[in-house]
């Protein structure tokens, strides 16, 4: 395996229901040149195709088998390229440990893997103690996709027919990646159901700036666009109330250097780093911004659609403590709810910067 940083992840969906208004305070989108280059490199014995994206200096492998990202290319100031973020070598070593993967049809965790939709209580099947998490026993990060190549997009779907891991409806999942010609990452995720459903998809992608292979994250700066935050209880589930971060080591709106001494503050939910979800300023459904990591010349910024991130610095890994990061959608405050005749839309942008 290759070592690990950081990951982020987002928790709450968006239901499509109109155009994103104006005036927010976040920069607007902008139209990104884009980059022709999504090659398929090799066809796997498993049926996996391996697939290379290419832009503004980047290069992006990934997987059928789960929509796994296997790694990301970045150079620094020094024009040293280094991989980026944690994986195999190979899609068969991944298993069901949603590194780098799809997470669906929900991300993170249902306590008890209970739900209640329209009167009906639904038993989700249980994988993380007494919870469900990331898609139950078999979830999407370990589906075979289908996929088309389209221009500078990678376009993966999936169906989840209907009881798949005892959800409700049969859901249409459709995830793209694209890489642009300024060294942007775009994840766009979209799904249709037939019965009311919940849904919730992301990315497990863990990061390192320096490098996969170049030790912990004690080096990286991280600045978050939060100045709200969700208690977890013991078990890793929202109480379902907000708190301020104002005077605590949590705050992350000035940005912080992930020290040992910060990642094993009392602040935090567990001694061993962070594993906390943020709630992103900003207007719901529009392109806002989530904030900025930096270490060894490089620096990625990040945007989302959606209202709040969980931090989480790899702790539980079965690798050294404290060598990757993760982003990820906190679907669990609010529940996500899609009908028939709505789209789940959400999407998350990825830009790579040198200093």
């Amino acid at each position: 395996m290759k070592n690990i940083l950081i990951y982020i992840f987002d928790y709450l969906s968006y239901i499509h229901s109109g155009s994103c208004l104006q005036g927010n305070n976040i920069q607007e989108v902008v139209k990104h040149s884009m980059s022709e280059a999504v090659k398929i490199v090799k066809k796997w014995d498993d049926g996996t195709t391996e697939f290379k994206l290419s832009g503004g200096g980047i290069e992006v492998t990934v997987y059928s088998l789960g929509g796994i990202i296997q790694s990301i290319k970045v150079p620094n100031k020094d024009g040293e390229l280094a991989d980026v973020v944690l994986g195999y070598d190979t899609p068969q070593e991944y298993g069901a440990q949603y590194i780098g993967g799809i997470i669906g049809r929900y991300s993170n965790r249902v306590a008890n893997g209970k739900f209640t939709l329209d009167g009906k209580q639904h038993q989700l099947n249980i994988n993380h103690g007494p919870n469900y998490v990331h898609g139950g026993l078999v979830g999407f990060d370990q589906k075979p996709w289908e996929y088309e190549v389209s221009g500078s997009k990678l376009i993966l779907t999936y169906t989840s027919v209907d009881g798949e891991e005892n959800f409700p409806g049969t859901l249409k999942a459709k995830v793209t990646y694209e890489v642009t010609d300024d060294a942007m990452i775009i994840v766009d995720y979209s799904a249709v159901t037939d019965k009311p459903t919940i849904v919730s998809l992301s990315n497990h992608a863990f990061f390192n700036l320096q490098g996969h292979n170049k030790g912990d994250i004690s080096n990286h700066v991280v600045k978050l666009n939060s100045s709200e935050y969700t208690p977890l209880d013991g078990t890793k589930i929202p109480y379902g109330h907000v708190e301020s971060v104002e005077g605590k080591d949590a705050d992350m709106r000035q940005g912080k250097l992930l020290t040992q001494e910060l990642l094993n503050s009392d602040d935090y939910d567990t001694l061993d780093g962070f594993d906390r979800n943020y709630i992103i300023e900003g207007r719901q459904g529009c392109k806002n911004y989530v904030g900025r990591v930096s270490a060894d010349g490089r620096i990625l910024d990040m945007y989302t659609t959606h209202p709040s991130l969980h931090f989480y610095t790899g702790y539980a890994l079965s690798v050294p403590k404290g060598q990757g990061w993760c982003y990820l959608r906190q679907p669990q405050f609010p529940q996500a709810v899609l009908r028939p005749g709505e789209v789940y839309s959400d999407t998350t942008w990825f830009q790579f910067l040198m200093e």
